[in-house]
């Protein structure tokens, strides 16, 4: 497990707009070569967060994924973001890990947003994810997902002497009414869980006339900023520290005080 720099990619998604989408996240990736390990775009960048978004759902093999598969190798990152993808007779909103060698690793947003009507259109995922970057253990998660404590909850495994995660990450489209709630539960989220925490939104004015205010930003295992962005269009990067993170779990093994518990799916 070695340093790990990641790119918060923070913009205002055109409203059902593929190629416009794909053109400007495209650019600002192509910049970050050689920049970082893993590159971050908001929920839904294709085509913003939208019902109707559902009747133009890709498959996996569709142009979205293909353009993220490569856009990961060109980069030589990994490039994350979730996409409206179409799985059979169901739509997800599906957040994509695409890797610089191709291959891909895929998680469902578990918590749908009903006050939305998104649970009325698309279809909920039932598994969390937890993938592997330069050693490090990432939990990627979608938009409301971190309303939901108990689901991303950092468990210890006794067996491995490890925690699940040393990185909770959340991509949304998280509107500006609400920004107190996502500046507050991120920050909650890195402290409950001893982890890093990044969470990138998108800025701007969607179809459904909704302001988002943006604040992507990057946290340490203290609640702390490493780097923020406020309301425009920008990218940063930030530099995770292995030794840190180390440092801070043994001095404050919180865990070890950890109420057990499973976690049961929708049948």
């Amino acid at each position: 497990m070695r340093d790990l720099t990641v790119a918060l990619v923070q913009a205002a998604t055109v409203w059902h707009d593929a190629r416009a989408n794909r053109e400007m996240y495209g650019t600002q990736v192509l910049g970050l070569a050689g920049r970082a390990d893993l590159i971050v775009l908001p929920e839904t960048f294709l085509s913003g967060f939208s019902n109707d978004a559902v009747s133009d759902a890709e498959t996996m093999d569709g142009t979205g994924v293909r353009w993220l598969r490569e856009l990961a190798c060109e980069v030589g990152a990994v490039v994350s973001g979730s996409l409206v993808i179409r799985d059979g007779d169901a739509v997800f909103n599906r957040l994509v890990w695409a890797r610089p060698d191709g291959t891909l690793a895929c998680y469902d947003k578990r918590h749908l947003f009903r006050m939305a009507g998104e649970h009325q259109r698309y279809a909920a995922g039932s598994e969390r994810l937890v993938v592997e970057i330069h050693g490090w253990r990432v939990c990627p998660q979608v938009c409301y997902d971190l309303r939901f404590p108990a689901f991303v909850r950092n468990r210890f495994d006794a067996t491995n002497q490890l925690l699940d995660y040393d990185l909770l990450l959340f991509v949304a489209n998280w509107p500006s009414p609400r920004r107190h709630a996502w500046r507050t539960l991120l920050r909650a989220r890195a402290i409950e869980n001893l982890s890093y925490c990044v969470g990138v939104n998108r800025v701007g004015v969607d179809g459904n006339q909704l302001h988002y205010a943006g604040d992507s930003v990057a946290l340490n295992y203290l609640g702390e900023p490493l780097v923020e962005l406020g309301g425009e269009p920008g990218v940063v990067t930030a530099l995770l520290s292995a030794e840190g993170l180390k440092a801070h779990r043994e001095r404050f093994p919180a865990w070890l005080d950890a109420d057990d518990f499973e976690l049961r799916g929708e049948s």
